[in-house]
């Protein structure tokens, strides 16, 4: 019975409340005030000032306009460009031509000496005459307007300055829209209205210079040269230590390319003096490393070549050799896991202590003067776990590496020379199931001689998605990755099986500790994940998919550029990984053997 009453309250209220106008979004984005003055206006408490460029030189480099688009200055830019009938700029052509030569034939005449200005002038008309015609060129008219803003009128002299001095030591020249500050904000705002109608004519080859979004410039005054960017032709230049860390990473599906510009670089950077260590899957280091003199060491159980595990870092003067002892006992522990399949909580307390006694039977302690010591062998831990209680299944395991075919390999002390200025262990020949573990071996046996002399290096790890298979393989690499940076080297990590590598949680880790990366060409199941990875936008995945072989995305810390990799003849024949050009090389140095 009270609903009534409701009712009538509310039809009791004044009506004015209701046509309240509401506070809109433009009533709170919008100035407080406008004042529009002679050389510039006032915006609420801002200030701001617009310009018009009249007058450019006879020529226009490429990118002219970026330093003015990449000042520390709150600015509005636009352009405006208005196309101009082709017939009717040809007959105005032809028109100032009659009138050059007219002049010319006049001097001559008179026997005045020659106009150099004339003649110029006669022979460009000419030339875009010819390139309207063949429809090589169209002209424009072009506006291009700026609107900066500032605090204080005295800061927008100072702005006015820089922009002239910037831009009249190329011979463009600027100007303040006197009287016409309100034409001016209206052209650079997103109306898409041409207010100070103030043209240039221009034809297309000048005007494309004055896009303004160019891309990144990688050349430098040290450095190699690791390829062409594509946007604009220039030479990427590039020194990998001047970063905050030079490792790089190279993610390509096979046959992108990936193999013959890691090759370049080396070849490049042995030329400036740096040494490189390879760790090579596929012997394609190989030609390479006899082009050059470099070191070649054949992996496998029947070779020659040995690596003893159980090797110890000679310390620098900075490091501590119990530091030493406890870290490398520490990865030892973690290639007994790769090599023995996995241990237990309680195997693995039995090994840590099993490894330190078996230092220790060698007389091997904190206080050792390492570069004395006889390394033990994996006999000498064999004998240790006899002692040992709880430890004969480790035993059982580890006898297949002291015994038998394994033996030539894991039981032999190390006799591999690493002073040469290129060093490649190949390791093709070696079981896939052991591949891993190899690679585990030769890594840790060249980081230990890495952290025994300070020099400036870069190590190449090929298909590291092998060594990403295991944890404790992964935890190396990302240790080594993250350290490599105070012992004045640079990782190279190269995988084509991408999806593997970022299945690890050291997969980003590695990637975000490398400074410089290259993204070639990928296979639609991976594109995907590089992606959401590398933060590429949509035209630069389907640029991934659609690559020519030896092209790529180069990142270098926070820029990145479209790259080419190219080679020389002379470099060519070095690195190439074709199967042809290989066995043609192979049999022309044969021949050149038997003469």
């Amino acid at each position: 019975m009270k609903l009534p009453f409701f009712k009538k309250k509310r039809e009791e209220l004044p009506e004015q409340i209701f046509d309240t106008e509401a506070i809109r979004a433009v009533d709170i984005v919008a100035p407080s005030s406008i004042e529009v003055k002679s050389a510039h206006m006032v915006l609420g408490e801002r200030l701001t000032q617009s310009y018009f460029i009249f007058s450019y030189p006879r020529y226009l480099t490429t990118a002219w306009f970026a330093p003015i688009i990449n000042l520390d200055i709150p600015m509005d830019i636009s352009f405006f460009i208005h196309p101009i009938d082709a017939g009717l700029i040809l007959k105005q052509l032809r028109k100032r031509v009659t009138e050059i030569q007219a002049e010319l034939m006049e001097r001559e005449a008179k026997g005045l000496i020659r106009d150099p200005a004339l003649e110029i002038a006669h022979q460009d008309i000419e030339e875009l005459r010819d390139r309207l015609q063949t429809a090589q060129e169209r002209m424009f008219q072009l506006g291009l307007y700026l609107t900066v803003y500032a605090n204080t009128e005295e800061e927008l002299r100072n702005i006015e300055t820089t922009l002239r001095s910037m831009l009249e030591s190329k011979l463009i020249y600027i100007k303040p829209a006197l009287y016409q500050q309100k034409e001016g904000f209206i052209a650079t705002s997103p109306y898409c209205l041409d207010t100070l109608n103030v043209h240039a004519p221009m034809n297309t080859g000048p005007l494309s210079s004055v896009f303004p979004f160019v891309s990144f410039d990688l050349s430098s005054n040290e450095g190699i040269l690791y390829g062409v960017n594509q946007h604009n032709n220039s030479l990427i230049l590039f020194d990998r230590f001047s970063l905050e860390n030079a490792n790089m990473c190279v993610f390509a599906q096979s046959g992108a390319g990936k193999s013959y510009m890691v090759k370049l670089e080396v070849l490049r950077s042995l030329m400036v003096g740096i040494d490189v260590v390879i760790v090579d899957p596929e012997n394609e280091y190989e030609l390479l490393s006899e082009a050059v003199g470099g070191s070649y060491f054949k992996i496998s159980l029947s070779s020659a070549s040995h690596i003893n595990p159980f090797d110890l870092p000679v310390p620098r003067e900075d490091e501590s050799p119990e530091d030493i002892l406890r870290s490398n006992i520490i990865n030892l522990v973690g290639l007994m896991r790769l090599m023995l399949g996995g241990l237990t909580p309680e195997e693995d307390a039995i090994m840590d202590r099993a490894l330190t006694e078996t230092y220790a039977s060698k007389d091997i302690t904190s206080d050792s003067d390492f570069s004395k010591i006889n390394p033990p062998l994996m006999s000498d831990l064999e004998a240790v776990l006899e002692t040992m209680e709880g430890a004969d299944s480790l035993l059982k395991r580890v006898r297949k590496f002291t015994k038998g075919t394994y033996a030539n390999f894991f039981n032999q002390q190390s006799n591999v020379d690493m002073k040469n200025g290129l060093v490649v262990f190949g390791i093709r020949d070696m079981e896939e199931g052991l591949r891993p573990i190899a690679m585990y071996i030769i890594m840790r046996y060249i980081w230990n001689q890495i952290r025994s002399e300070l020099k400036k290096r870069i190590f190449v790890i090929d298909e590291a998605w092998w060594l990403m298979k295991s944890e404790d393989g992964a935890s190396f690499l990302f240790g080594l990755v993250k350290r490599a940076r105070k012992y004045w080297l640079g990782v190279t990590t190269i995988t084509q099986d991408v999806s593997d590598f970022m299945k690890s949680e050291y997969g980003k880790p590695i990637i975000t500790n490398s400074a410089l990366q290259f993204l070639m060409k990928q296979s639609p199941a991976t594109a995907d994940v590089l992606q959401k990875t590398f933060n590429l936008t949509d035209w630069e995945k389907e640029m991934l998919l659609g690559v020519a072989v030896g092209e790529g995305i180069f990142f270098a810390g926070q820029k990145h550029v479209a790259m080419r990799v190219v080679a020389s003849q002379s470099e060519d024949k070095f690195i190439t990984t074709s199967p042809e050009e290989v066995k043609r090389i192979k049999e022309e140095r044969k021949e050149s053997a038997k003469e």
